[in-house]
This record gives C-alpha cells, sequence and structure tokens, in this order.
C-alpha cells in the first residue's frame, strides 16, 4: 500500500508539471520531444536500481546520479507551479499565466541550485550540554558523538565517508552512536565502504541501531555489513557502555509498521538494566512518551532528515511530529538529528546536514 500510494503520488507529480510546462512552450515547439524526456528524467532513478547489479553497476551511475536530484527538482516545480496556480486562481486570470508559470518554473530552478550547493556542503557539528537523570557523578562531562542517515553506498561514497569519520574522530567523543540508515542501495556497495566505517572507534564503543534502508538492503546482510565495521548492533536490546551509562537501541520502527512487526515494549525491553542513565537509539521518533516513561533519559533519533528539501518537512511532519531538534519530554531529552547524509537528491534547502555532539551532566551537579 505504501508503494502504491508513492507511485501514485509521483506520477500525478510527473502529469501536473508536465501539464503546466508545455503550456510555456513557444508555438510549433515538439511537445512530444518534451514529454518524453520529463518521462526519461521520471524513469531514470528506477532504471538506475534496476541496473544496479552485476556488471550493469557503472551504467547505473550516472541514472542515479540524475535521477534522484531529479527527485529535488521535481518536489520545487510542483510547490513554486502550485503557488502560481493558487496566485492566477488556477488559470482564472489567463493574461497572469504564462508570466506567474514561467517565473514559478525559473524560481524552482534558482532553489535547485541552491538546494545542491547546500547538499555538497560537509555536515555541522551542533553541540548541546545536558543535564541527565541518572548519571552518576564520575560520568560527568561524557561526550557523545550521534549521526544518523548516512546513507552511504553509491552517490555518498568512499571519500565522502572517509571524511566523515575523519571529522568525528577529530571531535574526540567517548561515545559514539550511528542511528540507523547507514547503508543505500545493495550491499555490494556497502560491502566496499566497511574499511572506511571500521576506522570509527571511541572509548566507550561504537554504537549502532537499523534503519528502514537497513531492511530495505536485506535486514540480516546489512547488520553484518555493520558488525563487520566494528559496531555493536542494538536489537530491541541494552548493553552498559560503561558503568552509570546504558546505551539500549531498537529495530526500526517505520519498518516494522510497513512490514507488519509488532512494536517493542519499552519497559520489558529495559527491565534488568543495573542503575545508571540510559541512552534509547531509535531511528524513527516514535514511542517518545513511552520512553520517557520507561526511564529513559536521552533519546536519539533521525529518519526525518528535517524533510530535507523545503517545504517538504511541512509533509513530514503529519508523519513524524517530532520533526528535528532538542524537544524535552518529561524528564528525557529527545534529539531527532536532520540526518548526517542525504537520501536520494544531494539536496539540502535551508539546513545542512549535522553531526550531534552531546556533552552530558549528572541532575546531581546542575543543582550544586
Amino acid at each position: 500500500m505504501f508503494f502504491a500510494i508513492v507511485l501514485t503520488a509521483w506520477v500525478a507529480m510527473h502529469a501536473y508539471v508536465l501539464g503546466r510546462t508545455l503550456s510555456l512552450l513557444p508555438p510549433g515547439t515538439p511537445r512530444r520531444v518534451t514529454t518524453a524526456g520529463v518521462v526519461g528524467l521520471g524513469l531514470s532513478y528506477l532504471a538506475a536500481r534496476l541496473l544496479d547489479r552485476g556488471p550493469w553497476t557503472a551504467v547505473a551511475r550516472p541514472f542515479e546520479w540524475l535521477g534522484a536530484n531529479w527527485m529535488g527538482v521535481l518536489l520545487l516545480l510542483v510547490v513554486c507551479l502550485l503557488a502560481a496556480d493558487l496566485v492566477t486562481g488556477f488559470g482564472l486570470l489567463r493574461r497572469a499565466v504564462p508570466a506567474f508559470r514561467a517565473a514559478a518554473v525559473a524560481t524552482a530552478l534558482l532553489l535547485s541550485a541552491v538546494a545542491l550547493v547546500l547538499g555538497h556542503l560537509p555536515p555541522v557539528v551542533r553541540q548541546f550540554e545536558l543535564t541527565v537523570q541518572g548519571l552518576p557523578p564520575d560520568r560527568d562531562g561524557v561526550r557523545v558523538a550521534a549521526v544518523s542517515d548516512l546513507h552511504v553506498g553509491t552517490l555518498l561514497g568512499r571519500r565522502w565517508t572517509q571524511r566523515l569519520v575523519d571529522r568525528i574522530l577529530a571531535l574526540q567523543p567517548d561515545l559514539v552512536v550511528v542511528v540507523g540508515d547507514v547503508l543505500e542501495g545493495n550491499n555490494q556497495h556497502a560491502a566496499r565502504l566497511v574499511p572506511e566505517l571500521s576506522r570509527l572507534a571511541a572509548p566507550l564503543g561504537v554504537w549502532a541501531v537499523t534503519g528502514n534502508h537497513e531492511f530495505y538492503a536485506g535486514l540480516e546482510r546489512s547488520v553484518a555489513h555493520l558488525e563487520a565495521a566494528g559496531f555493536r548492533v542494538l536489537r530491541d536490546g541494552w548493553a552498559e557502555a560503561a558503568p552509570g551509562l546504558v546505551v539500549a537501541g531498537v529495530d526500526d520502527l517505520t519498518a516494522r509498521q510497513q512490514f507488519g512487526a509488532p512494536f517493542p515494549d519499552l519497559p520489558a525491553l529495559l527491565a534488568g538494566r543495573p542503575p545508571g542513565a540510559v541512552v534509547l537509539l531509535s531511528h524513527t521518533p516514535w514511542l517518545v512518551a513511552e520512553a520517557a516513561r520507561a526511564g529513559v533519559a536521552v533519546m536519539l533519533s533521525g529518519h526525518t532528515h528535517d524533510g530535507q528539501i523545503w517545504p517538504f518537512g511541512a509533509l513530514v511532519k503529519f508523519r513524524y511530529p517530532y520533526l528535528s531538534g532538542h524537544i524535552q519530554v518529561g524528564g528525557m531529552h529527545l534529539l531527532v538529528g536532520r540526518g548526517t547524509g542525504t537520501w536520494g537528491p544531494r539536496m539540502r534547502l535551508w539546513r545542512r546536514g549535522e553531526i550531534l555532539l552531546l556533552t552530558l551532566h549528572p541532575a546531581a551537579a546542575a543543582g550544586g
């Protein structure tokens, strides 16, 4: 059902953009050529996925780049052309229609260029000082580096991964957490990047959970790649990273919903843990209230990309109310990262990807 809805929306968006842009063509322009071009752009990403097997992988790469970035351009074209339709009363102001539609197309292309530039800039580091319930005094100042939504594979390859790992290591965190959607595409590409990912290291370990894209690429094989990189993958479980600091993690909730798997029982999952602060990793920012009631001190999520391309975040927020940022839920800190990499288009509008750097302090220390 999910993919049927996505496919229907994809076809409708192309039909809308094509109908509006054909009206701008000068008389005598071959419309079939324009139509074929738009249809080809719409099919290019699917073609890349079909070709991305065995000997055809090299052929798939340019199709993937073209099709992925066309997604972003198409979204901005729909938004800008829809704004032009609203201003002109969907064609009632006939004399104004061509000018407004032409301005809409120009604006969409300009925004696409800006988004491409921002999408290719390295992620920023956002720092947070958090007062955490349950953290013992001897853990005061522990530093946690958190990344999510790397989507490494083809468009984000070895060089990008190498630079990201170098930046994380330069932060000198005590603990590194990778909050899902590490891999993108088929596992053939992911396997090539395991050596780069394996350079990630921290005194208290590198911990990870699955995202929905690990499910799509083949869950067991994806987990095997993460473990080969030296990540400790938490699948509905917890572990003591150090006395007084527990890291817990769940398999992705969005994928579980899509595949009809039940959500975890957080109180049961956390039962039997030793005393200390609990940091919960959940790729999808759901079960937030349940996590707070279960005694989680810090919950780290991703998945939403903060919409990635404005104003898509307004739609994402309907399904994921906690879109991005730091939110206090009861006594728990929820941090939803806007993603370190990008999915689909190498585009972001207006916010760049991010690495979160958290410094944890015990609640008692704040009072003193």
